[in-house]
């Protein structure tokens, strides 16, 4: 694919259309934009046995990329008539926030996949691979491995535990610039704590325009639907080397069978809502306790913005929990006035990337 001269800027005043590819681990979500505006939106579900008949998560990406062309076909919207493809994120090496170009070095980043195998990875893959054919550009947009911590946030305690950034970057990014366009004010501009409350919770100080502090969301901070967050680390070393569990067993414990299942058995907040006003007073312990760790993980980003926070923005799926967030906000309203956007807007945010770079309104960063 070298040698590819590819178009950087729409020139003929006409809108930009962006085909939008967000590969996930039981899904693939398509969209095409007109500039901002939506000509359509679909999510493509994989059964296991789909998926189940390839290696690896690279070797999806025809099976994907056909399941693309199809939706196009199907909408009766032509390859031909694309400005760009802006395709998710996946684990890359740590970078700056911001607009991506794909280019060669990520693709062979993501193919040899040495940070980890997740779907994510063919987003940039399938965009490059389309985009090249038709001499347009591929981009990518503030993946999960945007790192702008400060050096003092990386201070572990222990040299060889760095503390590393891994949280949902796409969608806090996307509401903090909402929230402060709708403040008159430019993302750059201001201070926000961003709370990604999803099956993941990532609490993180956005300090003009940098996501300078987060707990890891697989690893630290509060617990969540099905992830442990921080733990007693003596007792936790302890439990290694009891014999009980295998490595694997032990790392399923700590993501995806911990947090919230791990005491009640579900991951389904509303589930958990329903148990405790049935009466059971251990769903209702868990339930404060999410919350009251949730509150204190911002309480601490608030100390890492000195006091000077603008916003506290509550995002994600569980951010729909009337139960979970009001006894959240009891707890932290008087840092700063409080803004909801519950869900995600993935697909908006993937296309709203790619048009800044497409109107000049932000450079695209290159990936070395």
């Amino acid at each position: 694919m070298k040698g590819v001269i590819m178009q950087v800027q729409n020139i003929s005043g006409k809108k930009n259309r962006i085909l939008v590819i967000n590969p996930g681990a039981t899904s693939t979500k398509i969209a095409v934009f007109d500039d901002e505006m939506p000509l359509f939106k679909t999510l493509v579900e994989h059964s296991n046995v789909d998926l189940g008949k390839f290696p690896s998560v690279f070797a999806q990406r025809d099976y994907r990329t056909e399941l693309v062309m199809q939706a196009l076909t199907k909408e009766n919207i032509p390859i031909e008539s694309l400005t760009a493809v802006v395709g998710r994120g996946g684990l890359l090496k740590p970078s700056a926030g911001g607009t991506y170009r794909v280019n060669e070095q990520m693709v062979d980043d993501l193919k040899k996949a040495e940070r980890g195998e997740h779907a994510s990875n063919l987003g940039a893959v399938i965009a490059y691979a389309l985009a090249s054919k038709l001499g347009i550009p591929a981009f990518i947009v503030d993946p999960v491995t945007v790192d702008e911590m400060e050096p003092v946030a990386r201070i572990s305690g222990l040299p060889e535990l760095a503390r590393i950034s891994t949280s949902h970057t796409l969608n806090q990014k996307a509401v903090a610039r909402a929230v402060a366009q709708e403040m008159g004010k430019s993302y750059e501009d201001v201070n926000f704590i961003v709370v990604h409350l999803g099956t993941g919770i990532s609490v993180t100080p956005h300090r003009r325009g940098r996501m300078i502090d987060t707990n890891s969301a697989n690893e630290e901070g509060p617990f969540s639907l099905d992830r442990c967050g921080g733990l007693p680390a003596s007792a936790l070393v302890k439990l290694c080397y009891s014999g009980k569990y295998t490595l694997p067993e032990l790392m399923s414990k700590l993501v995806g069978k911990g947090g919230m299942y791990a005491y009640l058995g579900t991951k389904d907040a509303r589930e958990a809502e329903k148990m405790e006003k049935d009466g059971d007073q251990q769903a209702s312990l868990v339930m404060d306790a999410l919350a009251y760790q949730i509150a204190k993980e911002i309480g601490a980003m608030a100390a890492v913005l000195c006091g000077d926070v603008e916003r506290i923005i509550f995002t994600g799926g569980l951010a729909n929990s009337k139960r979970i967030v009001d006894e959240i906000i009891k707890r932290i309203q008087f840092i700063a006035p409080i803004v909801l956007m519950p869900g995600e807007k993935e697909m908006e945010a993937l296309a709203a990337g790619a048009l800044r770079v497409l109107r000049n309104e932000e450079p695209a960063k290159s990936y070395q």
